[in-house]
């Protein structure tokens, strides 16, 4: 897996941490001031006033001798400013602490009567955090950390006057983050923990098996590292693949990041997914947990595979073995059981589970998990523990003790909760951030579904249909980021940051406190924070799209074109140059569309209402090729298809800067809409063949072949739709590499005006995927 050195990430995000940084003088200043308090999540309440307190080098936090919550609050304000903003204050334990001092106290009288909210005052004598808990104060420290950064620059700073008032809205405020499919060493999963912290989150959902791994050491039975652990990836050793790929934590590590969590008032919540999703389980112990009593290969499929645990006394033994180990790593009183994508062929297959279902008076494989559920929870209950799992545990009957993490939408928790069970809001249209976050050609591996900012930050938690009873078993909300296509650090950050900023809000904030422009106004600040910490966010919400108005034809034929600029999100001033260079805060703002004469270069960026850029300046060349030229992400789905996933050339590579490409996973089929064929003659393809490592179970059936003409099949393309013309066929190349890439050209026939474009591959469903880079018409257009 790829990893970048400290350099390579400063020059990742250099030219947009520089640019974050720039100021413009009294109008930028003007600006600022006229801005929200640049908190997120936003406080319950928030009174500002006139006035600053100055931080700097001879400043001191100070908490009463004896008082350990607020030295470990004070401590930690201590070292977040450190890192930071290079910033280094004393800390002292003193009854009687000088004016003009920042001064952590635990008060049993304070006002805010949560033991997790903080009343945070700032005036000319100083700064002053009060808690009735440890956890207040903690949160108290964060806000003004926030206060004290918004800047993003080094060095002191001015924290403006403020009466601040704040406690969380719910309980569990939660981050999963899967390291199954892609592993995350222990200083990654700190970072996880230190942004958790910085959001005023709660809770670390850490998904530590599935069947393409097993990450946690189990002392009894070490095969489940020692095999499960690893898996040989396709493509291995070629294209930078890992001859193996994997990792796990031992238990050293386990309790490190437990204590890490919990100094920053962080539960960490462990899954191992069970029956289902045990691939790499029944790898290392197929004799003791396997249905059918063969061992199988750690997975190397995403999706949805075959294997369950077994449901006789020797696997229950095994389980509970494991969850004893595991419970003496984690002290939190939920554990979480998995429960998802349970595929009950083997179960229903197999004589010996048919016996034991029969003997236990069940009648579907659907209620015998709900009995599995239900005997772990009994057994986690007996150790003074809580069982949560995913909405599937519903299926065959809600589980007596079982809490509810809801993904497949609303309704699992709604079902949950009316039967007066807990449950936990991650559904997979609001909270899966592996989602893109836009349909922008740049993004990276990914699912193609989009979950954008604006959709994220409209969350709301608590469905209307609950009474005010059954809304109390509403425990909070959790963003899930699956890693299948998450293989780096760097995809991490860009799949997290900012919608993790929009889902902090959610947790945290009162719901009528929750506001679409507002946010927008506060995240620049924040931009410069992630800037500050070495963190690359995404800039999708911002990024400006360029679009050129005509018709391909209309613009080929004139040399001229209509040139329009949008964002997502609408915030923000666009700006542009049509001479190739980097537009800057003076560039021309855009307002209306502009004419351009070819070829030319647009390059545009979006700047906040303090004059900032935050979004990289975009570029887009318009000249005759490019016209004729459709990338990847630029096709859109056949018909009969839809493109669900964007993938890598190997499914293992690391690097941000590969080749990604658009599958239709059931029809192999692409889309090149409305191509301009007036004297087009023919056609070049940049491809590649890639890895069909995806298990669909039930749904492989889905899966449509198309007829192969010659030895590997070819590419076929279509005029209008795949039921039209055949306009061309173009044989793939021989070989079975995986990660190879390849051209195809051919001759087109002669086609009058615009068509859309139908390219689908017949090689054989069982063999390679294959993907498109580009498709570009060739000839003398007229």
């Amino acid at each position: 897996m790829t990893k970048h050195t400290p350099a390579q990430r400063r020059g990742l995000h250099a030219a947009l941490a520089a640019a974050l940084l720039l100021t413009s003088g009294l109008g930028q200043a003007q600006a600022a001031a006229a801005l929200p308090i640049p908190l997120i999540p936003m406080p319950v309440s928030v009174t500002p006033a006139s006035g600053s307190l100055a931080v700097n080098a001879q400043s001191v936090i100070a908490y009463a001798p004896g008082d350990k919550g607020a030295e470990a609050a004070a401590n930690y304000l201590a070292a977040e400013l450190k890192r930071s903003r290079g910033l280094t204050l004393t800390v002292s334990a003193t009854a009687t602490p000088a004016r003009g001092a920042i001064v952590v106290r635990t008060d049993p009288k304070a006002t805010v009567t949560q033991t997790d909210g903080y009343t945070l005052d700032v005036d000319g004598t100083g700064a002053r955090i009060t808690s009735r808990g440890d956890a207040g104060l903690f949160y108290g420290a964060v806000t003004l950390w926030q206060l004290a950064t918004a800047d993003g620059k080094q060095g002191a700073t001015q924290v403006p006057d403020v009466a601040i008032r704040d406690f969380p809205r719910f309980a569990w405020r939660g981050l999963m983050l899967d390291v199954v499919r892609h592993f995350r060493t222990v200083a990654e999963v700190k970072q996880a923990l230190d942004s958790m912290a910085e959001h005023k989150l709660n809770v670390f959902h850490w998904h530590l098996s599935d069947d393409q791994g097993w990450r946690i050491e189990i002392k009894r039975y070490p095969k489940l590292t020692s095999i499960g652990g690893w898996r040989t990836p396709p493509g291995a050793g070629t294209h930078g693949e890992p001859l193996k790929y994997g990792g796990f934590y031992t238990q050293d590590e386990i309790r490190d990041v437990v204590a890490y969590a919990a100094a920053r008032h962080i539960t960490v919540v462990p899954e191992l997914d069970m029956p289902g999703h045990a691939q790499a389980a029944v790898a290392a112990y197929p004799e003791i947990v396997g249905v059918t009593g063969e061992r199988p290969a750690v997975s190397v499929d995403w999706g949805v595979n075959p294997y369950l645990y077994n449901v006789d006394d020797k696997s229950f033994t095994f389980i509970e073995n494991v969850l004893d180990e595991l419970m003496t790593l984690f002290p939190s009183t939920y554990i979480h059981i998995g429960g998802d994508e349970a595929v009950k062929d083997q179960w229903k297959d197999s004589p010996a589970v048919q016996a034991k279902m029969k003997s236990l008076g069940i009648t579907t494989e659907n209620a015998l998990q709900s009995w599995f559920t239900d005997r772990l929870g009994d057994y986690l209950g007996k150790h003074g523990r809580r069982l949560i799992g995913w909405d599937e545990i519903l299926e065959g009957g809600l589980p007596r003790t079982a809490s509810v993490m809801s993904w497949r939408g609303v309704e699992g928790a709604v079902a949950a909760a009316k039967q007066d069970h807990d449950v936990v809001l991650a559904p997979a249209g609001w909270m899966y951030f592996d989602n893109h976050q836009s349909d922008r050609a740049d993004e990276p591996n990914g699912r193609l579904s989009v979950l954008d900012l604006k959709r994220v930050y409209g969350f709301e938690p608590v469905d209307a249909s609950l009474t005010p009873e059954q809304a109390k078993h509403v425990l909070g909300t959790e963003a899930t980021l699956w890693a299948e296509f998450i293989p780096s650090q760097r995809h991490v950050e860009h799949a997290l940051y900012p919608r993790l900023d929009a889902m902090s809000e959610i947790a945290w904030s009162p719901r009528e406190a929750k506001n679409w422009d507002s946010f927008q106004q506060r995240l620049p600040a924040q931009l410069r924070r992630y800037a500050a910490l070495d963190i690359i966010p995404s800039d999708t919400a911002f990024a400006p799209g360029i679009h050129v108005q005509e018709d391909v034809p209309a613009v080929l034929r004139s040399g001229k074109a209509t040139v329009s600029l949008d964002n997502q999100t609408g915030f923000g001033t666009l700006r542009y140059t049509t001479d190739g260079s980097t537009p800057g805060a003076s560039a021309k703002a855009y307002s209306v569309p502009f004419p351009v004469t070819l070829p030319v270069t647009v390059r545009a960026a979006t700047f906040a209402p303090d004059g900032t850029p935050i979004a990289a300046a975009r570029s887009r060349l318009i000249d005759q090729v490019s016209l004729l030229t459709r990338h990847n992400g630029e096709f859109t789905k056949c018909a009969d298809g839809g493109l669900g996933l964007r993938m890598p050339l190997l499914p293992d590579l690391g690097a941000m800067d590969t080749p990604v490409y658009d599958i239709d996973l059931f029809t192999s089929c692409w889309r090149y809409p409305k191509a301009p064929l007036d004297g087009i003659t023919g056609i070049r393809v940049e491809a590649a063949r890639l890895a069909r490592n995806y298990g669909l179970a039930h749904e492989q059936s889905k899966v449509v072949p198309h007829p192969a003409k010659t030895a590997n099949g070819e590419l076929e393309i279509y005029e209008d739709t795949c039921s039209g013309k055949l306009l061309a066929s173009l044989p793939l190349p021989d070989g079975k590499a995986l990660g190879e890439r390849f051209e195809l050209k051919g001759r087109l026939p002669a086609t009058q005006g615009e068509h859309d474009l139908c390219m689908r591959v017949t090689a054989p469903i069982n063999g390679p995927l294959y993907g498109l880079q580009s498709v570009q018409l060739t000839g003398a257009h007229r």
